[in-house]
């Protein structure tokens, strides 16, 4: 990712049918409160909150933050793909090219991959499992070759999240580290894993198992010192120029040729295999939210969730609650590209849900409990004085 700068930023586009965020120009404003902008092919009620497939609402914002460059993107599509809704959020690092390509070309792939929403209606997981890596490996094939016709000028990389939502059903197909998380009833369900090279977690494990087995390493969470996600698109240097990478490495004083004499590669280091979920979305699904990780690794997915929920709670604009949560999170404090995506699934009467609904019973043993223990210990200090 790119260095941090003193100057906020942030970047907005307006395109029909679809909204993304292309590279920025630099801006001296201090403020980041100004509205993010997002079109659809129709408008409802909200004048910012749009509605693609079957009635669902989206909306979307992209903020640079306090990063020197905008390497993250988030584009929604309502068509090509029948009732579903397409939506993905990239997040790039080590330049905005990869992710400038991804937000056409994984699009296109995936229409033609999916038969346009032919097999998505079918419903047949498998089959639609196997369309989607398909397209998740053609589209990092042909960035590859570009990046390689680009020499050493262009080692980026990005991140992808893509979601098919229609009112009923989720398809995900993910890798990286940015995150989507469902609202049931105002509890938070989160729906991917990271793809990152540290931690406990199973996923972790297991994509540290697998580098190592490809003859990669790792040093301080970091693939050979350098990348810390391990599923991406291009990286050329973790995939088809692993023995140039080696050789830059001994020239920079990385690691010596002795080295490098004994590593032997087996496999990509870096992979952009996605993993490929189906989620039935009930009667109490309200919302699915998509974000880069400068939200989530400053905000977990309950307060995510609650905050757009009281926010909903007000006013009912989508465009609105992803605006303010993208501010909330640089609030406290994040300092990466953010980039949200919401959908409001039409199942929720915002404007009668009681302020915190979800915890009325929790809270009331909670009050019940707190005076039960209050009182224990009056008849407690009561009882010993006396004696």
């Amino acid at each position: 990712m790119a260095l941090l700068s003193p100057r906020l930023h942030r970047f907005r586009l307006t395109k029909l049918h679809h909204v993304s965020a292309s590279k920025p120009t630099k801006t001296t404003k201090l403020t980041l409160r100004k509205k993010a902008r997002c079109c659809s092919a129709i408008a409802i009620d909200a004048p910012s909150s749009l509605t693609g497939a079957a009635g669902i609402r989206w909306g979307s914002t992209t903020l640079q933050g306090l990063r020197e460059e905008m390497e993250d993107d988030a584009v929604v599509w309502s068509d090509g793909f029948n009732d579903f809704l397409f939506a993905a959020v990239f997040d790039g690092h080590g330049g905005y090219s990869s992710v400038k390509f991804l937000r056409e070309e994984l699009y296109k792939d995936c229409v033609a991959a999916l038969q346009g929403g032919l097999l998505l209606n079918g419903g047949d997981f498998e089959v639609i499992k196997a369309a989607l890596e398909k397209a998740f490996d053609d589209t990092d094939k042909r960035l590859l070759l570009l990046l390689e016709a680009a020499g050493e000028e262009d080692e980026s990389g990005a991140t992808a999240t893509v979601a098919f939502i229609r009112n009923d059903v989720l398809f995900i197909s993910h890798l990286g580290d940015s995150c989507v998380v469902l609202s049931r009833s105002g509890g938070a369900q989160v729906l991917t894993s990271s793809h990152r090279p540290y931690g406990n977690n199973s996923t972790s494990l297991q994509e540290i198992r697998r580098i190592r087995e490809a003859g990669g390493w790792i040093v301080n969470g970091r693939i050979c010192g350098d990348i810390s996600v391990s599923r991406a698109f291009g990286d050329i240097r973790f995939k088809t120029k692993k023995s140039e990478m080696l050789q830059k490495g001994v020239e920079e004083g990385r690691w010596s040729e002795k080295f490098i004499s004994r590593v032997q590669f087996n496999g990509d280091l870096v992979t952009a295999s996605p993993e490929i979920f189906q989620v039935t979305l009930g009667s109490n699904a309200e919302f699915v939210l998509m974000a880069s990780d400068g939200l989530w690794d400053y905000m977990n997915s309950s307060d995510a969730v609650g905050f757009v929920r009281n926010e909903l709670r007000q006013h009912g604009d989508v465009q609105l609650a992803c605006e303010a949560l993208a501010q909330a999170a640089l609030d406290k404090g994040s300092q990466d590209n953010i980039s949200i995506i919401m959908a409001d699934l039409g199942r929720t009467d915002w404007q009668n849900l009681p302020l915190q609904q979800d915890n009325v019973i929790f809270e009331l043993a909670q009050a019940f409990a707190t005076i039960g223990l209050v009182s224990l210990g009056i008849w407690w200090a009561s009882s010993s004085f006396s004696l």
